[in-house]
């Protein structure tokens, strides 16, 4: 069961939640790295066998067009390409015997392939 989502007005600028576990994993990863000038980057890509690939990673940068949304103290960076993809879409973070790491629960994917690695 994942924690309540946290949401505000602000969402709407890309429409991407981050539950607190994941933001929570988040703010563990750069207090290791040391920085505190990085914000987590989602972007969708073309690849994978069923067309789209999700991107998450740490990125300095903030480009035209990008749009941010902070969940106390994390930046989500989502770029004006990905935003229709991924409007709606939640970040979490598990951790048990079965599943760890980063998921994103998108309401827009259609499928996904068998590894779950990339959707369309």
């Amino acid at each position: 069961m994942s924690d309540t989502l946290t949401i505000n007005a602000e969402t709407r600028a890309h429409g991407v939640s981050l539950t607190d576990t994941a933001a929570a994993k988040v703010k563990s990863l750069l207090e290791q790295e040391g920085r505190d000038d990085l914000r987590l980057r989602v972007a969708v890509q073309p690849g994978g066998c069923s067309g789209l690939i999700y991107q998450l990673y740490f990125d300095e940068r903030q480009l035209e067009g990008d749009e941010t949304v902070d969940f106390d103290g994390v930046e989500v960076i989502v770029d004006n390409m990905s935003v229709p993809y991924l409007d709606g879409a939640a970040i979490d973070f598990k951790d048990t015997i079965s599943e760890q790491g980063f998921t994103i629960d998108n309401p827009n994917a259609g499928g996904s392939c068998a590894c779950g690695d990339s959707f369309h």
